[in-house]
């Protein structure tokens, strides 16, 4: 019994001797971002059509976030957001990239960046400094040629893969970086091949990969088998009904489920953090303005709107041993708060200016951040009805500021997620309070404001307000 005794008590010895070590192990990230998905688009945000159990796990497995928003209503600024922790308004890096010619409306787009400046210091890049190996695999969309090809590599990345703006999901894929042309194999698949082949390479170091995914984002394609089952399926009643919009969601949640597959035989999802959101709202109106791909309600609208339905987005972070398993965060986040998340769990501090929070104590379990509002900031155009805006959400209220005719829009979303009810006439002390401090903000960030357009033309300006990406400019239907 002495003996057994003692021989315990050397194993606990040896066992706490090793915890210093264990701890001071750096975290693996993977930060997964989808492209349009909508806020409803997974099962654990409500879809009864799509399914996701994948992602439904990692909601189980780590903290489902319920009011995460993208930096922007549209791709290229929230990409930008999620690098460099900076809101798109600071970066003048407003639209998608080209963005649309609108030279008819009633207002002038400011000038604004078409790509992100080397000088921007992005997450891959400090983690990189601090030993990471860090890949770069999907859709880029920070700069077309010659920014775009390459272009991650010179932003801390230790590896492309794809890196350009647009892609086909079904082969051809058309011209990616170190993805050669392929007679089979969807888009998603082989994205998500490379980065299981860079985990296996780089399993003794730490990494950070960095994974855009073009889907769901038109063109709306799917594997011809996945496209049938949901053909199959049942959708009498339901607001989501396109089986193959589904079949590009479902590839997404493929991806995630073969990642944390990875991880678990490679030994190492006790020391990997997994991030899932998207870059903005799912497209209602399909990639022609009409055809319905998906259905975001409760929520108004959908991408390019600055309502919820093109702001507010699926989230979930997975910190094994930190958060808890199943948990749910109602604090509003937001694009930029990842960029100093992330460098807080590696033990870094964020440097230079940053607009985003740290999310590390929302996980570790705290009820809030110290933090009055978060912002957005689009002087453009979009589609046939959205028009240049700001807009701030402060607790409950969520005030929107539009341009073009200079009034605002107030609403309480708590009581009314569906924006249904502006109370900017029934509650004006409040809407003043919010428009005055989002007029601060903008000014403190240097935003870019759009000005009256000398070309203004009422009856010419519904000719343009389709996006042809063969001219990079928009045509008449």
């Amino acid at each position: 019994m002495r003996t057994f005794r003692r021989l315990a008590g050397l194993a606990l010895l040896a066992l706490a001797a090793d915890l210093p070590l264990r701890a001071a192990e750096p975290l693996n990230f993977i930060f997964i971002l989808a492209d349009d998905m909508g806020w409803t688009d997974v099962g654990c945000f409500g879809s009864e059509f799509y399914e996701t159990p994948h992602i439904d796990r990692l909601a189980r497995e780590g903290m489902k976030f319920t009011s995460a928003y993208s930096a922007c209503t549209v791709c290229s600024p929230t990409r930008a957001a999620v690098l460099t922790g900076k809101y798109p308004a600071r970066l003048h890096l407003t639209d998608f990239i080209l963005g649309e010619a609108r030279p008819f409306e009633k207002l002038k787009e400011p000038g604004w960046l078409k790509y992100l400046p080397l000088e921007e210091v992005t997450i891959a890049e400090r983690l990189k400094a601090a030993g990471y190996a860090t890949a770069h695999i999907g859709k880029w969309h920070l700069g077309d040629p010659p920014h775009s090809f390459g272009y991650p590599a010179n932003q801390g990345f230790d590896l492309t893969v794809g890196g350009t703006s647009s892609a086909r999901h079904l082969p051809p894929h058309g011209p990616l970086m170190n993805l050669p042309e392929q007679p089979e194999g969807f888009l998603t698949d082989r994205l998500t091949d490379a980065a299981v082949k860079f985990m296996e390479e780089n399993r003794s170091r730490p990494f950070f990969i960095y994974l855009p995914h073009h889907a769901p984002h038109s063109p709306i394609q799917g594997k011809p088998e996945v496209i049938e089952k949901y053909r199959r399926k049942n959708a009498t009643g339901l607001k989501q009904n396109n089986p193959t919009y589904a079949a590009l969601v479902e590839s997404v949640d493929d991806s995630i489920g073969k990642l944390l597959a990875t991880l678990t035989r490679l030994r190492l999802e006790e020391r990997t953090v997994v991030v899932f959101t998207t870059d903005n709202g799912g497209e209602v109106g399909g990639e022609n303005r009409r055809a319905k791909a998906t259905d975001c309600s409760p929520l108004r609208r959908g991408k390019g709107s600055p309502y919820e339905g093109g702001v507010r987005v699926p989230t979930m972070i997975k910190w094994p041993g930190v958060t808890r398993p199943g948990s749910v965060c109602d604090v509003p986040i937001i694009s930029v708060d990842y960029f100093p998340t992330i460098l807080e769990m590696a033990g870094q501090t964020p440097g230079a200016l940053v607009d985003g929070q740290s999310l590390v104590p929302l996980l570790r379990g705290a009820p809030s951040l110290p933090r009055e509002a978060i912002y957005w900031h689009f002087p453009h155009y979009h589609s046939p009805v959205d028009s240049p805006y700001s807009a701030v959400r402060a607790g409950a209220w969520k005030l929107i500021h539009f341009f073009q005719d200079d009034r605002v829009e107030l609403y309480n979303l708590e009581a009314d997620i569906g924006e249904a009810k502006d109370l900017s006439m029934s509650q004006p002390e409040k809407a003043a309070e919010l428009r005055a401090r989002l007029a601060a903000w903008r000014t403190s960030v240097g935003a870019q404001l759009p000005t009256p357009n000398p070309q203004y033309d009422e009856r010419r300006r519904w000719e343009y307000f389709r996006w042809n990406p063969n001219t990079l400019q928009l045509k008449k239907y």
